[in-house]
């Protein structure tokens, strides 16, 4: 406890990666609110399937509503509003002590409406109101097609956590929309102060898919200062860019403009580090922690990376704006070497898309068979 109590203080928060009705059920999610200082959750479709097709939890719930004759997508819906309610509620008391900053629980929009705006404001609407919880957040994929439809759910005064987000650039547009829902808000006199977001910047898959490009593509093909020039970028992109965005977003949560909004109780929009799990054998456990502590951030871990830190972490203030210069370098000399980091992140997220369908596609299939 006292290691996330000291995190706290440094300004992050962090959060659960996994949400499912074991650990609501069984003790485990009530002692990190309680001993662990947990201060919120995230899911999304491949942690309910997982959950959903383990144990039988679910199974007398489906049995009812399959007996009802709900269709499959209700019944799903069914499972996951319950497990979300009940984790608000649990959370509730980290919301209310921290005035709504944190305490919060996440659910996803159906990962088929990435492309489709109408459609991801009709279902975020819905979802919102099902769960009718003020400590719930909607996640919207911060796609082209994304971006309006969080803006206009900003507007109409629903928490969102945009996810999906790869580059530099896409986190500064969502940050823009959510400045835009605000002033929207203020100049028709309607609160600002209860509105709160977070802007998920996805790390680790960043890492594997660049690393995996140098070593296959890039390194094999180069000679000399340029070959060790390349060697270097191992594993150094993900955390580059969760620097270069925390940067954007002083920048954008200062001056004028947001002075404006924060006199009438405008919260900032925290950046949230997502995707936060080593998928690399080599690389530390705690390697997306450690470097991007810092005030106004949130940092979503799975069990697993929650227990390495709390086991061999480091913990100093402000690590995201040091070393910043060499975020800056990093970028250069991903340039020379030939990788185009706007092709990268295009890339991450058609298969982070894909990544959430495929589970969902599923979690609906187990859905389907726990119904029959």
């Amino acid at each position: 406890m006292e290691k996330f109590d000291k995190l706290l203080e440094y300004g992050q928060s962090y959060w659960l990666d996994n949400l499912s009705r074991e650990i609501i059920t069984n003790g485990n999610l009530e002692n990190r609110i309680e001993n662990e200082g947990l201060r919120g959750i995230t899911s999304n479709p491949k942690i309910f399937m997982n959950a959903i097709s383990s144990g039988d939890l679910y199974d007398e719930q489906v049995k009812k509503l399959a007996g009802n004759g709900k269709k499959t997508e209700d019944i799903y819906e069914s499972l996951v509003v319950q497990d979300i309610q009940k984790a608000c509620d649990m959370l509730r008391p980290v919301f209310d002590a921290s005035n709504g900053e944190d305490g919060f629980v996440s659910l996803e929009v159906s990962p088929y409406l990435a492309r489709e705006t109408e459609k991801t404001k009709e279902e975020a609407r819905r979802l919102y109101k099902e769960v009718d919880r003020p400590n719930c957040m909607i996640k919207i994929p911060g796609t082209k097609e994304g971006i309006p439809a969080i803006e206009e759910m900003l507007y109409e005064g629903i928490n969102i956590n945009i996810t999906l987000l790869f580059s530099v650039e896409s986190y500064e547009a969502v940050a823009k929309a959510y400045l835009n829902a605000l002033e929207r808000r203020a100049e028709e006199g309607k609160p600002i102060d209860k509105i709160a977001s977070v802007a998920s910047f996805f790390l680790s898959r960043i890492d594997v898919l660049v690393d995996k490009m140098l070593l296959n593509d890039i390194i094999p093909q180069l000679e000399g200062d340029k070959k060790i020039v390349a060697g270097n970028l191992l594993g150094s992109t993900a955390i580059a860019s969760a620097k270069i965005a925390y940067q954007r977003f002083l920048k954008l949560f200062s001056g004028e403009r947001w002075e404006k909004l924060a006199a009438k109780g405008a919260r900032v929009q925290r950046p949230l580090w997502a995707s936060t799990s080593n998928k690399t054998e080599a690389y530390c456990n705690t390697r997306y922690v450690e470097p991007l502590i810092g005030r106004h951030t949130v940092n979503t871990m799975p069990g697993e990376t929650i227990e390495a830190f709390k086991e061999y972490g480091h913990l100093f203030p402000n690590t995201v704006q040091q070393n910043v210069d060499d975020a800056y370098r990093v970028f250069d000399d991903l340039k020379k070497v030939g990788i185009n980091l706007d092709e990268v992140t295009r890339q991450l997220v058609e298969e982070g898309i894909e990544k959430f369908i495929e589970p969902f596609n599923e979690l609906l299939e187990t859905v389907e068979e726990e119904a029959k």
